[in-house]
């Protein structure tokens, strides 16, 4: 058991409902709940942030610092400056706002230059804490009010040796509602001394070689930084740490994968250069690279690994089409697995489209339907498994539901999925094991619009090679994009009435309200009523969500694709592959609450004809800030420059979410990290060519066992 004592960096009473440190033993693996009373009152919401141990807290980074290491005196101060200031308690006093009968703190502080008023709302509490005559810090925003300086609601602590709020670069933390950052660096504070107790697994020769600084130390600097230039080697070290165990792994994968076998598949020349010249349309360069590579990797006799990245648009599906035909002629099976019904639908009817000149057996596979697209009869569930098993589906498109039931193929050669980042390792893994012969693994095909940076690819998936599709379909005209503020609603809607009276369609997205509507309908049920009741009597609208039965969505679905409804309103279950070519405008709702990769996905939705095409994000979040995030989306239109932008606005979580599985996720490396992921690049592969199965580095090894508990490697 390791020892924990007074942290020394808090007074009892600075944090509601605190109390003094007392002497306890606690471990690492101990729960956060168990460091002190105020970490019990907020266990609940720590564990919303992922936060359940005390190593947990240890490796919950900040993901900016605000800087008050400078003290100003008083007669410096300016309004609007982020500052420090030093100085003696003159007065304290709690008094009731006369109107909303506000409990307001006021203080005069004083230093040698001058004194300053500073006022804090809601916390009487505060002058039990703060005393008269005492010596403070204050950090916060300067104000002016009828030309009187002063600050509101500054951080504070008592003079002392260690500060961790005032006076200092004071970490700022993601939060949850009810937990402030306060009260974060305080928890972590107290039990930052464990940090001595965590291994430092990486190889001594690669600490040496690139001169980092030890584990406990680049914990202890990237929460409380002594200075700037400590705090950059802290940062880089952690970041180091993910970048190069996500290196290992998918060296390791790609390891796995080259030993593996996959049938060769004879590249049919004839018959696909045939119907790429029947198509509708002239593919573009990128497709046809993209195509080509994917037909040169499925002649090799171990499996393909690639995943094409293309803009929301550019015509992947078509890539993908060229390789299943090229497969189903040299008389195998291919899977198309795609992330919702609506899309693996979509699929369906477009390969059906795509290969009416031949007699080709496709297959729809998801959990509330099973069809083929020569019978017309419904097909039982289990016959259809039967068929597909027997080898009588050459091309079975599905969700989810191609790896939950029990599907198995005769000669799986194929296996594409379609928004690949949906899909864990796990998944793919799946899909790839119901290839029907135990020699050999499918040639593996993903897909994405999620825009992806080459650092991102060689950051997480080193095991895959990659195309890119930025080039879009000829006649295609850029989407006009707007930031609607209130006032120019009624404006906007006239145009959007005018849009539709020549015969246009309209999406409408919403966002999530609350926690507790998970799937967005509090939302879309709101803005149907209002839409239809208030702005838009005289056309028909529809709504769609999660948790509609599946009949009632395709049923919507098909009366919004034959122009039956004019306006869908809906929630981000159309972020992905829906496909409406009389849809011309795109309403975001709330536009401030969802990333610009997310954004970008839902504008992709219209422009997908000839007909000028229009994306209105209407904002009700009038920051600064946000109106600079959003006028990136209305001046950029490549997704992976809005990806990068929307990394340095919101941090790597918020746009993609939490790493697959397969792939350690990443808490404080971003995907722009060029030098880092160099650095672990090189450093992977010296340790595997050392050992590849790592013997030789015992910690190194623990931690990767430990990672991949959970996990089972493709």
């Amino acid at each position: 058991m390791d020892k924990i004592q007074d942290c020394g960096s808090c007074d009892p009473g600075s944090i509601p409902g605190g109390n003094a440190h007392k002497i306890f033993m606690i471990t690492l693996l101990d729960k956060a709940e168990n460091i002190s009373p105020i970490a019990k009152k907020l266990s609940s919401k720590l564990k919303k942030i992922g936060i359940e141990t005390i190593e947990d807290l240890i490796f919950y980074y900040p993901f900016r610092y605000d800087d008050f290491s400078q003290i100003k005196q008083i007669k410096d101060l300016i309004p609007g400056d982020m500052v420090t200031i030093s100085g003696r308690v003159d007065l304290i006093q709690n008094r009731r706002s006369p109107r909303q009968r506000k409990n307001i703190t006021e203080a005069i502080i004083s230093d040698k230059s001058d004194s300053i008023k500073v006022i804090w709302f809601n916390q009487p509490y505060l002058t039990k804490n703060i005393r008269q005559g005492e010596n403070i810090y204050l950090s916060g925003k300067v104000n002016a009010d009828y030309n009187t300086l002063q600050m509101i609601s500054p951080e504070y602590e008592k003079v002392k040796n260690f500060t961790s709020n005032t006076a200092c670069l004071a970490p700022v933390y993601h939060l949850t509602a009810g937990i402030t950052n306060k009260q974060i660096r305080f928890l972590i504070r107290s039990v930052l001394p464990l940090a001595v107790n965590i291994i430092d697994w990486l190889p001594l020769k690669i600490k040496l070689d690139l001169r980092f600084m030890d584990l406990s130390q680049a914990l202890r600097q990237v929460h409380f930084p002594e200075n700037k230039v400590k705090l950059n080697s802290a940062s880089i070290r952690l970041k180091f740490n993910e970048l190069f165990l996500a290196q290992l792994q998918t060296f390791i994968i790609r390891d796995k994968i080259k030993n593996s076998l996959a049938e060769k598949v004879e590249f049919k020349e004839n018959e696909i250069k045939s119907f790429v010249s029947s198509l509708p349309f002239k593919l573009t360069d990128d497709q046809k690279k993209s195509a080509w590579a994917v037909l040169k990797d499925t002649q090799k006799s171990y499996p393909m690994n690639r995943l094409i990245e293309g803009e929301v648009g550019s015509g992947k599906t078509v890539v993908a089409a060229i390789a299943i035909l090229n497969t189903v002629l040299n008389k195998k099976q291919s899977a198309y697995m795609a992330p919702t019904e609506i899309l693996a639908k979509q699929h369906f009817k477009s390969l059906q489209e795509l290969y009416k000149n031949f007699e080709i057996q496709i297959g729809l596979f998801t959990r509330t339907e099973q069809k083929i697209c020569s019978e017309k009869k419904k097909i039982k569930k289990n016959d259809f498994i039967k068929k597909i098993k027997n080898g009588e589906v050459d091309i079975v498109v599905g969700t989810h539901s191609l790896i939950q039931e029990k599907v198995d193929f005769k000669n799986l050669c194929l296996a594409i999925i379609d928004e690949q980042h949906r899909f864990g390792v796990e998944q793919r893994k799946s899909l790839k094991e119901k290839s029907g012969n135990k020699k050999t693994v499918p040639h593996f095909l993903s897909m994405t619009a999620t825009p992806i940076p080459r650092t991102l690819h060689l950051a997480l998936y080193g095991d895959l090679d990659l195309s890119i599709i930025k080039e879009m379909p000829k006649g295609r005209k850029k989407v006009i994009t707007k930031i609607i503020e209130p006032i120019e609603r009624e404006k906007t809607y006239n145009f959007i009435r005018n849009q539709i009276n020549q015969g246009r369609q309209v999406f409408v997205v919403c966002p999530l309200i609350n926690e507790s509507d998970k799937l967005g309908v509090k939302s879309v049920k709101e803005e149907y009523e209002k839409l239809s009741k208030k702005i838009f009597l005289d056309f028909k609208i529809g709504v769609i969500h999660g948790k509609l039965r599946t009949k009632e969505k395709e049923k919507i679905m098909s009366d919004f694709l034959t122009n039956k409804i004019k306006i869908l309103v809906a929630t981000s279950i159309v972020e992905v592959g829906v496909d409406v070519a009389n849809a011309s405008i795109m309403i975001i709702e709330g536009a401030e609450r969802f990333g610009l990769a997310q954004l970008h996905q839902f504008r992709g939705r219209v422009g997908r004809s000839d007909f000028q095409s229009y994306c209105f994000l209407f904002n009700e979040n009038l920051s600064e800030k946000t109106q600079e995030r959003l006028e990136a989306l209305v001046k950029c239109n490549d997704g992976f420059e809005l990806a990068k932008i929307d990394l340095e606005f919101r941090g790597y979580g918020e746009i993609y979410g939490k790493i697959q599985s397969g792939i350690s996720e990443f808490k404080i490396a971003t995907l722009f990290d060029y030098k880092i992921i160099e650095k672990a690049k090189v450093s992977a592969e010296y340790i595997l060519n050392l050992d590849l199965t790592l013997n030789k580095f015992s910690e190194l090894k623990k931690k990767m066992d430990e990672l991949n508990k959970n996990v089972h490697l493709e």
